[in-house]
């Protein structure tokens, strides 16, 4: 039974940092691409970054230079570093296993989900 949990939300001011973190069990984590997303209240949720087995990165356009991905392989957990918080940044952010070696930004191409963290930055 594949799991994800994700850590390391809260609250923070704007222009503060939080560094999450999903850990994974259940699956040989290092052959699969993770991804991350957010979803804030009354939106849609959007894809953040993902990061392949190897370790090449994709971010969305509105976190690039602002967020890291990274993933460490013995210890079955990615994590994602998220500098310079603005209030838009506030929603649950959520760690996902991508069926595709390449991950997309599409939810519908991850096939395990955690139960998220929710992030909130006030203005």
């Amino acid at each position: 039974q594949v799991q994800l949990v994700e850590s390391g939300g809260g609250l923070v001011q704007a222009g503060g940092s939080l560094r999450l973190s999903c850990a994974a069990s259940g699956l040989t984590f290092s052959a699969y691409a993770m991804g991350w997303f957010r979803q804030a209240p009354g939106k849609e949720r959007e894809f953040v970054s993902a990061i392949t087995w190897r370790g090449m990165t994709y971010y969305a356009e509105s976190v690039k230079g602002q967020f890291t991905i990274s993933r460490d392989n013995a210890k079955n957990t990615v994590n994602l570093k998220m500098n310079s918080l603005r209030p838009e940044d506030t929603g649950v952010y959520s760690c996902a296993v991508s069926s595709r070696l390449v991950p997309t930004t599409t939810a519908s191409d991850y096939k395990y989900w955690g139960q998220g963290t929710q992030v909130t930055v006030s203005s």
